[in-house]
């Protein structure tokens, strides 16, 4: 037996515990009552609303059905061909590939071709070259190495500019030829990288005896569409429920993928013997994985807090500059940043769009978002109760690596997905859940018992719940932690 979603509600004749006409009170689940029963339902959500700390994945997320157990994508890498390097020998020119700018290993495959224009860089110089040799894979080493000949002088050490073995960035902004000769003979294919992640199945259950079952509340109604009789609803279910709904908000923060080594494989608490994959990547995870850190505004002073903003705002820049953002933080970072920005005497100024919230700032301000715009990016800012709360973040101890808040860019990013072997574009933050055509995964509620329409001899009501899911971080070097 399931419980019901309000679309299949139907109010009971009499007062009898039908899986049908149970009131479900949990946010998302209670547009029947929101309609029909205004009153009751704000009593409801006033209780809700001081003592979840859900919805931070509703408001810059969303939810998709998957049917396997993984998700894979692939993102495209950056469109210019930037590299980490080693000069080798200063006098000839030679420099080897070490790394992308990203600091994946290039160990037989670059971008860089001759005929290319290129500029070199070190910690103090900066040269323009022209690549007249770009081999791959026939160096005396591990790594690619090319010949790079300066427009501006004789050699990469004429003057002192640099030496054999500096550490040196390389990137390219175009090419030269001569009259007549033919172009390039090698193409550069889009680089992607693929990622993946698998649900997760979280279960709970809230058990009443038959006795306490009278606690039972009844509601009598009558709608214009023949909605007549009575629901049920159990209020310490309720409880169960909201924590329940926190714990699937929470595990996709949180949650990590189980390292290889770990004895968590050969658990005996129902985790499959092992398992190579026990686990699943949180929010977290990714954004410490493959994206970025910092320790954000530490509220020193006005003026340290606007260069420590600045500083995160050039991170933005190397990546893809996503112009509106989103940023859940905890109380104190949210008062620093209050204080910064009202030393900067434009607070919500400076032609914030409010494009997330369909350009309306009251919308956004109904929703606990303040904005504001620095440089080229709007931001929207809201106290993350999360990061408050005593019963969870808001607990720990170590106030070096706990996290003060978290920045998530808004809007869509477009992926390959290899099982529909399709480009989607899908929110940068999404949760996907295991759904079929006869099982819907996403969160399910069922009771068993003797209470109401029996099913076993047991002399409770038991309410179980259950979901399978994981959380997809697309284009995660656009996400920032500070801690």
């Amino acid at each position: 037996m399931a419980i019901t979603s309000y679309t299949q509600v139907r109010p009971a004749a009499v007062q009898a515990t039908l899986v049908d006409n149970y009131l479900d009170f949990t946010a998302g689940n209670n547009d029947w009552a929101q309609q029909y029963l205004p009153d009751l339902m704000e009593k409801e959500a006033e209780v809700y609303g001081k003592r979840t700390i859900s919805g931070f994945l509703a408001q810059v997320g969303a939810e998709e059905a998957m049917s396997s157990d993984r998700v894979v994508w692939s993102e495209q890498g950056r469109l210019h061909l930037s590299y980490k390097g080693t000069v080798v020998t200063a006098s000839s020119g030679l420099v080897e590939i070490d790394t992308d700018i990203d600091g994946l290993a290039q160990t037989t495959t670059h971008g860089i071709r001759v005929g290319d224009t290129v500029v070199l860089s070190s910690a103090t110089k900066t040269l323009k070259c022209y690549v007249s040799v770009a081999a791959r894979g026939a160096s005396a080493g591990t790594h690619d190495r090319i010949t790079c000949l300066p427009y501006a002088q004789a050699a990469l050490n004429t003057g002192s500019t640099f030496a054999d073995s500096d550490a040196i960035s390389i990137f390219v902004y175009g090419s030269e030829f001569s009259k007549g000769v033919d172009g390039q003979n090698l193409a550069n294919e889009p680089s992607f990288k693929s990622f993946e992640n698998k649900p997760i199945i979280l279960k709970d259950t809230y058990i009443v005896s038959g006795s306490d079952a009278s606690s039972i509340g009844w509601v009598e109604t009558s709608g214009e569409e023949g909605q007549n009789g009575y629901l049920w609803y159990l209020k310490a279910e309720g409880d169960t429920r909201a924590r329940f709904s926190d714990y699937l908000e929470m595990s996709m923060l949180e949650s990590e993928i189980a390292d290889t080594s770990s004895t968590i494989h050969d658990a005996t608490g129902g985790l499959a013997v092992n398992n190579t994959s026990v686990g699943t990547e949180g929010l977290f995870a990714a954004i410490t994985s493959r994206g970025h850190e910092s320790s954000g505004v530490t509220g020193v002073n006005a003026s340290t807090d606007l260069a420590e903003f600045d500083a995160m705002l050039a991170v933005f820049d190397a990546n893809g500059a996503i112009e509106e953002n989103m940023m859940f933080v905890n109380r104190a970072t949210s008062l620093a940043m209050d204080d910064m920005l009202a030393a900067m005497n434009s607070y919500g100024a400076g032609g914030t769009s409010y494009g997330v919230f369909n350009n309306s700032e009251d919308m956004a301000l109904n929703l606990g978002f303040s904005g504001f715009r620095r440089g080229s990016y709007d931001f929207y800012k809201s106290d993350f109760k999360y990061l408050n709360d005593k019963g969870t973040r808001g607990a720990l101890n170590d106030t070096v690596n706990n996290i003060r808040g978290v920045v998530v860019p808004a809007g869509v990013s477009s992926v390959y997905d290899e099982q529909l072997g399709t480009n989607m574009k899908r929110p940068f933050l999404h949760v996907r859940y295991r759904a079929s055509q006869t099982d819907d995964r996403r969160l399910k509620t069922w009771i068993t018992g003797s209470v109401g329409a029996a099913t076993s001899g047991k002399d409770v009501m038991e309410v179980h719940y259950l979901s399978e899911r994981c959380l997809v971080t697309q284009g995660a070097n656009n996400f920032m932690l500070m801690n």
